[in-house]
């Protein structure tokens, strides 16, 4: 088991996480997104095409009434990948646990 390199990053960590809270076939609003990951447009959506080019996420991008939207989704790949690296962080906390007990 190894770290996701594609995940791992901060911010993408971040987004994962918070999509990964969502139903399946929920998807969460680009602004709404932006609010909780307290990152600029440019770089939420730079690291959002980073985990789209992955398959990790679905981006939808539509207009409700004149205004354009744009929603994001985990997708299944990037779901497993998401819990497959919370694994490996698991594993590495649970390794430094012990040795810090015996300090």
């Amino acid at each position: 088991m190894s770290a996701d390199e594609i995940i791992h990053q901060s911010i993408r960590l971040r987004i994962m996480a918070i999509l990964n809270t969502l139903e399946r076939r929920e998807a969460l609003e680009f602004s709404q997104l932006k609010a909780m990951i307290e990152a600029t447009d440019g770089n939420l959506g730079a690291h959002i095409d980073t985990l789209a080019r992955a398959g990790y996420v679905d981006v939808e991008k539509l207009f409700v009434g004149r205004r354009p939207q744009t929603r994001i989704k985990a997708t299944t790949i990037g779901r497993r990948a998401f819990r497959g690296h919370i694994a490996f962080l698991r594993k590495i906390i649970d390794q430094a646990e012990p040795a810090r007990r015996r300090k």
